[in-house]
């Protein structure tokens, strides 16, 4: 056998391995009618992305799901690709071209989008290689791009098909708009953020001729408003119609400060009473509900605003000035004009540009929409019978809340990267006719309106005219539009190809909390409306990766954890088992550094483990089959105990990883290796480890062990695997271990853990009373129950051996407790003699100290876990963390009582 080194090095084995993995295909997968599909379409990253660490949580648990069911014989496609990113992309590459003095509009549409590709083709690829570092199983040869031609085509098809239904169209409405991107934004780009601000109490005079020209005159109605510079644009001021205060001025007129303009007084229920003063200003070109209440009372629309946040000539003097910058001459202005009753702090939600940050402004504009709730309804009900099921549960209610008041999805944007929204226009038919839709009360009905073309490929004439004088719309289409198409778009439906047929639906989703509504919502209303199936089974949502201390990691707090820092430093295998034992189904990871060498650790001791036995192995001694050599060899209890445990286990893998509770699979790994079969087996067989049956074992154990790793860690295992005699090509290829029900012993295997947990306390009293682990130990042990008595006996060796025991007996009863002190593990009474090997009153003295100190810090943190306090506002890791160490404390406070007690008679 070739020489083992001492050591792992992750540095040595993972690029190796991951270029032997591609370059014998074993990623590739295609329609094979003898197997069952199972297929996962990658959460595409954007190609501005870079790997971090909820990159790596996601395709990790992505990679254990394609390599255990690759593993469990299923025609396994992992397909990968990007998203193009609309606003983020263009934002890097705007910059980048700032540096050169330049703008895109400077450029001009064509030379910039040139400029966007050859950034693609530069940086686009780099999130794809991370993820290879990360050991990420994809089919590379697939790669998709959301902007590809074949899937460009896919994009414009679905959208002349939702306008062929009726199910697009365009309005002028109230969106959200980043005056940064200068672009509309969807309700879900625009998160909103608990923001502190100011309430203005600003005096609207009464309407009269002599009040125009006298301000100071108390005929006047208090307006309250957080956003005064929009005051400019007001129509109306609203009441409640039920409002006693302000029933007697309903219908009259108001002078609008600053502006002098006549504005009515008009009574509706949306107002809240509660709010302010109960008067409110209405601004219908710039806030949602006033927008309501424009068309309801047929208000004049007035935008004041310009696309980059400037005010335009509606605004009178204050043209040209920044919105912030107005809001602070308007106050200004009123103060002088004694028009400002007073300012009061007030906190608001306001939405925020989720790309930029920036306070996002409600702006009248004419947009691109889609009507979302025919398309939600059958959404709803393949998740209410349980075609589609979220894991945890929880998110199936937050799921059905949104889609339940689902609100039509803008879908036009203001940019230049992304997919060019496929409407044409004959400028000679909008001469002829044009449009006025400034105030209707209905969406514009597309099919009617002249010099409109709705088309896959520019048209060379208008089919009306005749004339070629055509543009296309500027917009491009909301890059969720495309990303909505991907379990499908990415087989380049409507082809009818056989890997749509084979692989579509997918099997599962694996995705993070903060894109439900992006994303998965519409991919199964897409999916349902496109393909009349739904897109995917199942529904995995993992938490957010945050900082120790429950922070979302981020450059500006300085707590951001660079995976691929980790995997330089300690492999990538380290990595993907620290994250996932850490991960809970569903709850939030908190990460720190030090978390990772969990994950180190574990590969230095299953390199060790494997190295002892693969240079003491016999190959002759492994070339039987294990379940034939049960049924006809008598083996030794600590060879079918470890068997059963591991078999046993095995059945518990199984059902966590199809619960999807990944960290609950690889904590049994940890456990089983390191404790039951390292910390014991191994120790237990190490004076007789050439000896037949436990080099069978123990070899068996080790490479079934290996497969069931290798979905969490697939290089060390492969590097292992390799070293094997007996092996396949690929630990990837080979089969997932069967459960052997016939080898499962669960009577045994509770009776080697008492005889585990006896030597535990042995060992324990040694390491209390600071015993030289040479010295050898008298020990008795009074055991009721005959049975456990036999099985002890059987093991003695053993239990000698492990414990450091010299004089051993079993009592036929409970002895005298002189000279000895005793304690019970499970009805099992354990006396250790130590006349002469203590000094009492010293030992006494020790233990009442630490007693004395459990007993303060206990109460502290008793007094802590009550404090309402620091339960609601300290992350959950931090408050179970706090709990496990006052349950630990509490229990070495129970042991200390029982070692005080014992020694009382010594």
């Amino acid at each position: 056998m070739n020489e083992i080194p001492s050591c792992y090095n992750p540095k040595n084995t993972e690029d190796k391995w991951y270029k032997f993995w591609e370059e014998n295909g074993l990623f590739s997968a295609t329609p094979n009618p003898s197997k069952e599909p199972f297929c996962i379409v990658i959460p595409p990253p954007n190609v501005t992305g870079i790997l971090h660490m909820g990159h790596a949580l996601n395709n990790t648990i992505q990679d254990i799901l394609i390599r255990y069911h690759r593993m469990k014989g299923y025609e396994t496609l992992w397909l990968p690709g990007t998203d193009h990113a609309g606003i983020a992309t263009q934002n890097v590459v705007e910059k980048q071209i700032a540096k050169d003095g330049l703008t895109r509009q400077e450029l001009g549409r064509e030379k910039f989008i040139e400029k966007v590709w050859q950034w693609k083709e530069k940086y686009g690829s780099t999130i794809i290689q991370q993820l290879k570092k990360l050991g990420a199983s994809c089919d590379w040869k697939r790669l998709r791009f959301t902007m590809d031609d074949a899937y460009s085509d896919v994009v414009n098809e679905v959208f002349i098909r939702l306008y062929e239904k009726e199910l697009i169209y365009q309005g002028d409405y109230i969106i959200n708009w980043c005056p940064r991107c200068q672009t509309a934004l969807s309700d879900e780009e625009a998160p909103h953020q608990e923001i502190e601000g100011h309430l203005y109490y600003i005096k609207y005079p009464l309407a009269s001729k002599l009040q125009i020209t006298n301000y100071k005159s108390q005929n006047y109605i208090v307006v309250a408003t957080t956003r005064p510079e929009t005051m400019l644009g007001d129509t109306a001021v609203a009441v409640h119609p039920k409002d006693r205060r302000y029933k007697k001025f309903i219908g009259k007129s108001l002078i609008l400060p600053l502006i002098n303009r006549e504005i009515k007084i008009i009574a509706d229920e949306m107002v809240d009473r509660k709010f302010g003063t109960g008067a409110v200003k209405v601004t219908p070109a710039h806030d949602p509900n006033d927008y309501l209440l424009g068309k309801k009372y047929k208000l004049d629309f007035i935008n004041i605003m310009n696309p980059d946040g400037t005010l335009n000539e509606n605004a009178s003097i204050y043209k040209g000035l920044d919105r912030f910058a107005a809001r602070k001459k308007i106050i200004e202005d009123l103060k002088s004009s004694e028009l400002l009753e007073k300012i009061v702090p007030y906190k608001i939600s306001a939405g925020h540009c989720y790309r930029c940050h920036t306070l996002i402004e409600p702006y009248l504009s004419r947009q691109w929409f889609v009507k979302m709730k025919p398309l939600a309804k059958p959404a709803i009900e393949v998740v209410k019978r349980g075609k589609i099921k979220f894991y945890p549960k929880r998110w199936t209610k937050v799921y059905l809340n949104w889609m339940e008041n689902i609100q039509d999805w803008c879908i036009s944007r203001q940019i230049w990267w992304g997919h060019r929204i496929p409407v044409y226009y004959c400028r000679n038919c909008q001469q002829i006719d044009k449009l006025q839709i400034s105030n209707s009360e209905s969406p514009i009905n597309l099919k009617e309106q002249a010099g409109l073309i709705i088309s896959r490929e520019k048209p060379e004439k208008c089919p009306l005219c005749g004339s070629t004088d055509i543009y296309q719309d500027e917009d491009v289409l909301d890059t969720w539009f495309s990303s909505w198409l991907w379990p499908f778009a990415t087989f380049y439906w409507p082809k009818e190809s056989e890997d749509l047929k084979y692989f579509y639906p997918t099997s599962v989703l694996v995705t993070a909390p903060e894109i439900i509504f992006f994303w998965v919502a519409r991919m199964i209303m897409a999916g349902l409306e496109f393909m009349q199936d739904i897109p995917f089974h199942d529904v995995y949502i993992h938490g957010t990766v945050r900082d120790i201390e429950g922070r979302k990691m981020s450059k500006s707090l300085g707590n951001i954890i660079d995976p691929l820092e980790i995997i330089e430093y300690i492999g990538a295998d380290a990595l993907r088992f620290s994250l996932i034992m850490i991960t809970a189904t569903g709850q939030d990871v908190f990460l720190s550094e030090d978390k990772f060498k969990t994950g180190r650790n574990f590969c230095n001791k299953i390199w060790n483990a494997a190295r002892l036995i693969l240079m003491n192995l016999d190959k002759e001694n492994i070339n039987f089959d294990l379940c034939i050599f049960f049924k006809e060899e008598k083996l030794s209890i600590v060879n079918r105990w470890i068997l059963s445990t591991f078999y046993s286990t095995l059945k518990k893998i199984e059902k966590a990883i199809r619960s999807y509770n990944f960290n609950e699979y690889a904590n049994l790994l940890y456990h089983f290796f390191w404790h039951q079969f390292c910390d014991w087996y191994l120790e237990i067989i190490k004076p007789n480890i050439k000896e037949p049956q436990n080099q069978l074992v123990m070899y068996k154990v080790l490479e079934k062990f290996l497969r069931c790793l290798h979905p969490i860690m697939p290089f060390i295992t492969e590097e292992i695997w390799q070293r094997l005699p007996h092996r396949s090509n690929s630990i990837m290829i080979e089969s997932w271990p069967h459960i052997q029900e016939q080898i499962i012993d669960k009577k045994l295997e509770d009776d080697v853990e008492t005889i585990f947990e006896i030597i535990t306390a042995i060992r324990n009293l040694r390491k209390e009373f600071s015993l030289n682990k040479d010295l050898k130990l008298n020990i008795s042990l009074y055991i009721k129950d005959n049975r456990k008595s036999q099985l002890i006996i059987s093991f003695l060796g053993e239990l000698l051996h492990l414990a450091g025991i010299d004089r051993f007996e079993v009592l036929k009863e409970i002895p005298s407790y002189r000279e000895k002190i005793g304690i019970i593990v499970k009805d099992i009474n354990i006396f250790m003699r130590l006349k002469g090997l203590i000094d009492v009153e010293k030992e006494k003295k020790r233990i009442n100290k630490e007693r004395d100190a459990l007993i303060l810090e206990i109460k502290r943190k008793i007094a802590l876990l009550k404090n309402n306090n620091f339960i609601k506002k300290a992350p959950s890791a931090i408050v179970e963390k706090e709990r496990e160490t006052l349950k630990q404390l509490q229990d070495r406070m129970h042991t200390l009582k029982e070692i005080l007690n014992g020694i009382e008679n010594i």
